[in-house]
């Protein structure tokens, strides 16, 4: 019916940047409009947290711990979100994982994938 496929994780030095995005496919996409598209993360020993996120009218909301540094776009008619990256730190390590709500009871997750920020 529906699935999320990330890309863009990867290893990369503090101070440098990295672009994830994520696909959303399959019928219930092409069915209903999606209402709202974001990423959380999870690093190691943490709970998973919510670092962007971005509704249908192009408001977005940010982590405190990521304000000035990510930027979170979406394309509708690809039904892609990116979060674009900058100034990484070590504390940004984390698998991060896609989600995208088409109501509170359609919601999917993405596979997650692996940012690394050494020091």
């Amino acid at each position: 019916q529906g699935q999320l496929v990330e890309s863009g994780g990867g290893l990369v030095q503090a101070g440098g940047s990295l672009r994830l995005s994520c696909a959303a496919s399959g019928s219930i996409f092409r069915t209903f409009n999606i209402n709202t598209m974001a990423w959380y993360r999870q690093g190691p020993g943490k709970q998973r947290e919510l670092v962007a996120g971005i509704v249908r009218g192009g408001s977005t909301n940010y982590a405190d711990s990521v304000k000035g540094r990510f930027t979170i776009s979406r394309d509708i008619a690809k039904n892609t979100v990116y979060l674009q990256m900058n100034s990484l730190k070590p504390e940004d390590t984390a698998v991060y994982y896609c989600n995208v709500k088409i109501t509170a009871a359609m919601d999917y997750w993405g596979q997650g994938t692996q940012v690394t920020v050494s020091s």
